[in-house]
């Protein structure tokens, strides 16, 4: 693999020179692939069959591996039942035969795997992040990418200190409409945002639930130290082990399962990083089932320079699993209207009109309407899956094979994962939280945030 990698790259280099002198202009991801071989097959295993990757990361491989010479040979999961199910399921689909591992360590010892899909418990990303890389094996890493800032660290050190493509699974950044809404800010032609609104609301006790199957796992069959990585040593808990969402440390819940998603956008379209500051409040208010994360939650950002407070915005993101009303919303606004991310619309809804303008000697200020566009690429519709993961898993692939930064780098993942700790500390001291660049660390009250 190391002299496959070492080829590709020399080659990249070669073409980029050529593209460079008006040579080589038009070569695609599949270009390379024909130059380096059809015989180069990419083997990808799994860490984690989890049921995000059986019903939308694996249709989203399944769409695209034939036309990139890739396929699945290994799967690694520390429960007997779910290695299990996940190399059958996979031989079902595939014919693949699957080689079952019953840790990374055995993953890792098989010397033809080339790259690797993660999809495990929240907490667990960022450090089996650290260890695809520490092994030189490309990855798509689900987010959040990590629910510590320490995680955070070690993950975005061993990415970039080894030659690997790493996707984080934001597939926001590979939608149409949000590469076009990425243009249109940039442009200019929205002007300033001045605030940003973001919900994700349903009415679900059984969300994050896994009622039958904490009443059916048996202790034995699951290797529950190499579960809890560095977490604390807790007793085996059935609830814990499949219903992390719900329990901190090993899950932030609302920031790090959704509130990354939506966050990430406002990194992405305005360059900045991370937010000035935080501060959060919620609850748990409805489901008092023996979770001890918030199933109510609001978040308030400030974003901006540092060095300039006068310039800026705010974010606020609410989300509640006790009423739907309301649903998934992302809106950013400027002071000549409105761009909705659910709709797809620009509008000049709430820009600056000829009356309230003129009160002031000022001219109106609205925007024309648009659309933005939203073309997906097709699924098939034996597999299934969703648009958006599809186009991510096809985009990380192709930047396998030509080594290129794909759409959600490691650093993205670098920056939601600040964002979404800012909320839980804040959340969790109820202080005022901020980043310190110096130490990398999130900051509440004068003490760096850990658990």
């Amino acid at each position: 693999m190391e002299n496959r990698r070492r080829f590709i790259k020399k080659l990249t280099v070669g073409i980029t020179a050529a593209t460079v002198g008006g040579v080589g202009a038009g070569f695609t991801a599949k270009s390379y692939r024909r130059i380096i071989g059809a015989n180069s097959t990419v083997n990808v295993g799994v860490v984690g069959f989890s049921d995000r990757f059986k019903n939308s990361l694996f249709p989203g491989f399944i769409n695209h591996c034939n036309g990139l010479n890739f396929r699945m040979t290994a799967l690694s999961d520390i429960w007997s039942k779910r290695r299990e199910e996940g190399a059958s399921f996979i031989k079902s689909k595939t014919g693949w035969d699957i080689a079952g591992c019953r840790n990374n360590d055995e993953l890792y010892a098989i010397k033809d795997i080339d790259a690797v899909i993660i999809s495990t418990a929240d907490f667990q990303h960022a450090l089996h992040l650290k260890e695809a890389a520490e092994a030189g094996k490309d990855a798509y890493v689900e987010k959040p990418f990590a629910e510590t800032m320490d995680d955070a660290n070690e993950a975005l050190e061993a990415c970039r200190s080894r030659d690997i493509v790493v996707q984080i699974g934001s597939q926001r950044r590979s939608g149409a409409n949000y590469q076009a809404a990425y243009e249109y800010i940039n442009s200019g032609k929205f002007g300033d945002i001045v605030m940003a609104e973001m919900s994700w609301n349903v009415n679900q006790p059984g969300r994050w639930r896994r009622k039958a199957l904490c009443e059916s796992i048996r202790p034995e069959d699951v290797d529950w130290q190499r579960f809890l990585l560095n977490r604390p040593r807790v007793e085996w808990d059935p609830r814990i082990y499949l219903e992390y969402r719900l329990f901190w440390p090993f899950s932030s819940g609302i920031p790090g399962q959704w509130m990354c998603h939506q966050i990430d956008t406002v990194h992405w379209f305005t360059g900045l990083n991370y937010p000035r500051s935080v501060v959060c409040n919620g609850g748990i208010y409805q489901w008092k089932d023996g979770r001890n994360n918030a199933d109510t939650l609001t978040a308030v950002f400030d974003y901006g320079p540092d060095d300039d407070l006068s310039k800026g915005f705010q974010v606020v993101y609410s989300s509640r699993f006790t009423n739907s009303a309301g649903g998934i919303k992302e809106l950013y606004y400027s002071n000549g209207g409105t761009l909705n991310l659910d709709t797809n619309e620009i509008s000049s809804l709430g820009g600056l009109n000829a009356g309230d303008a003129s009160s002031m000697g000022l001219s109106p200020n609205l925007l024309p309407s648009s659309s933005l566009p939203t073309a997906r690429v097709s699924v098939d519709a034996n597999t299934g899956g969703d648009p958006l993961t599809s186009a991510h898993m096809k985009n990380w692939m192709e930047c396998i094979l030509s080594r290129r930064q794909t759409n959600a780098p490691v650093e993205a993942g670098y920056h939601h994962a600040i964002a979404c700790t800012m909320a839980n500390a804040a959340l969790r001291t109820r202080l005022r939280v901020h980043f310190d660049e110096n130490k990398n660390q999130v900051v509440a009250g004068g003490n760096v945030f850990k658990y």
